[in-house]
């Protein structure tokens, strides 16, 4: 048998403050981290009530908890779900934390409370909470970062390249198209930065929805073959696809994002050999891989190839074929689709990227994934009469110039209602509307749209320009009359749609 002396240093041993109680409430006991938790010297403490270590608002109020305690006594915290204090001999409160526990003693229930001072991780949480609001703000002033990027920075592109275009088709001397097609693609390499990295900061931000769906691979599969296969034949590279009839559940838009990023690298990185795109049944869904004979990834280098702006092989000072923004793209969308992106690579033999996506849930209409086709200049027409319908007047002006060489007839428009009163006039007769997709006043180019077919026919022709493709496209019906486009867009798209549009 334990003797009270081994008992009492026991307790006085306790990292928590230990009372002990009767029914009344009258203290019987305190071990010696009371005295250090309340600065109340323990004999001044015996035979005195409980109420005396609480805040005198709560003193009353706990007489009450007490007798209901005491008449169904059980293993409890004390007031789950509150926040509790206690008092010091000097008057300060802290936040504590309350077990408690019986203890019978012959025919007498006596009580055990257990008192932990939380002070320490109350301002922990409290710092926690502090740091989440911070990062709320921080991605609240990101996503108005886009809101403004996704516009603003894309305006001046946009102008540089529909001037660019217009120059090269005004300038017959070798040595000033020669500057012109340098200008070209300094400009083409500034929109693909801002394009990585406005995708990156969307991911981050949480801006991007997802749109889950089951959706077959070909036809993804044979949109890569569509972009890259010119590409990688360019550099003697061949490039094999599967035609997989499988049927998978996940954002499409967002998957062809993640294997554009991959065989874009993959060819990048090849020099001779192949690169190949294959799909096939997994025991948790469908197994998507890019196999490429490229320079492989060192084990050194495995870890850092998803972080942003880094390139195998390239120092820092050196020039730069790319961003080194790809993979880090590639990693923040399985992030977000919820898969883990697996690499296996052998210095000099090559590299295999994979991931495995979910089969499909349900049977009957599939999406089928955004499918951007090569457009091929077709044979235009002077007559042509274009409604152009731009806010920004530096890519209003430069778009007039551009589509007014290739002798189109052009009005302009810098607002929705300006749009409406050509679309009004008597003399009224339009082919074709290119329009912003944002307007001032709150106006977008789908309401331009929708109205001039209206006025002028469900027929009418129409671009729809946009630095939001994918909230635009996913809000808008399929349409054979009506193309989308992304902004910065070049002057040879920007013309190959128009032409492709009035050739119908």
């Amino acid at each position: 048998m334990l003797s009270s002396a081994l008992v009492r240093s026991v307790l006085d041993s306790l990292p928590d403050a230990m009372v002990i109680i009767d029914s009344s409430g009258c203290i019987l006991f305190v071990n010696h981290q009371v005295s250090e938790m309340f600065g109340h010297a323990n004999a001044d403490l015996i035979g005195g009530p409980v109420e005396v270590l609480l805040p005198e608002r709560f003193r009353q109020r706990h007489v009450g908890h007490r007798n209901s305690y005491t008449g169904n006594v059980r293993v409890r915290p004390m007031g789950a779900g509150l926040e509790l204090f206690a008092v010091r001999k000097d008057g300060t409160e802290f936040p504590v934390e309350i077990s408690l526990s019986p203890i019978t003693q012959g025919d007498t229930i006596l009580v055990a409370a257990a008192i932990r001072d939380v002070t320490d991780r109350r301002r922990a949480e409290q710092a926690l909470k502090e740091a989440r609001q911070d990062a709320d703000h921080a991605n609240l002033a990101k996503s108005r970062f886009l809101a403004t990027a996704s516009h603003d920075l894309r305006q001046p592109l946009q102008t540089l390249g529909l001037l660019n275009g217009a120059l090269r088709r005004m300038i017959a001397d070798a040595e000033c198209r020669d500057v012109l097609d340098q200008q070209e693609q300094a400009v083409d390499a500034m929109s693909r930065l801002l394009n990585a990295l406005l995708d990156i900061s969307k991911l981050e931000s949480g801006a991007i929805k997802l749109e889950l769906t089951d959706f077959e691979i070909a036809p993804l599969f044979d949109e890569m073959r569509r972009e890259f296969a010119g590409i990688a034949a360019s550099k003697g590279v061949r490039f094999s696809i599967d035609s997989p009839r499988e049927i998978a559940h996940s954002d499409p838009a967002l998957i062809g994002q993640v294997l554009r990023n991959l065989v874009s690298n993959a060819i990048k990185y090849t020099k001779s050999g192949s690169v190949e795109l294959r799909c096939e049944r997994a025991d948790s869904g469908l197994r998507i891989e890019v196999r490429d004979t490229g320079v492989g990834i060192a084990a050194d280098q495995a870890a850092l190839i998803f972080d942003e702006f880094y390139q195998i092989g390239v120092s820092p000072n050196s020039s730069r074929d790319g961003y080194g923004l790809g993979l880090s793209i590639v990693q923040r969308i399985a992030r977000l689709l919820e898969f883990k992106v697996v690499v296996s690579s052998v210095p000099g033999i090559g590299s295999v990227f994979s991931f495995v996506l979910p089969s499909a849930r349900h049977s009957g209409a599939l999406a089928r994934p955004p499918v951007q086709r090569p457009l091929t200049a077709s044979a235009g027409s002077n007559a042509f009469h274009v409604l152009l319908v731009e806010d920004e007047p530096g890519v209003r002006n430069a778009m007039r110039m551009l589509l007014k060489i290739e002798g189109y007839r052009i009005a302009t428009a810098s607002s929705a209602e300006e749009a409406l009163d050509h679309l009004r006039a008597p003399e009224a007769n339009f082919d074709l509307i290119v329009t912003d997709y944002h307007l001032d006043g709150g106006h977008t180019g789908t309401h331009v749209i929708s109205a001039a077919r209206e006025l002028l026919g469900e027929g009418l022709k129409a671009i729809l320009v946009t630095g939001d493709t994918s909230s635009a496209v996913r809000d808008l019906k399929a349409d054979a009359n009506l193309r989308v486009t992304s902004k910065p867009i070049n002057s040879d798209e920007l013309l190959a749609l128009v032409r492709s549009l009035l050739a119908r």
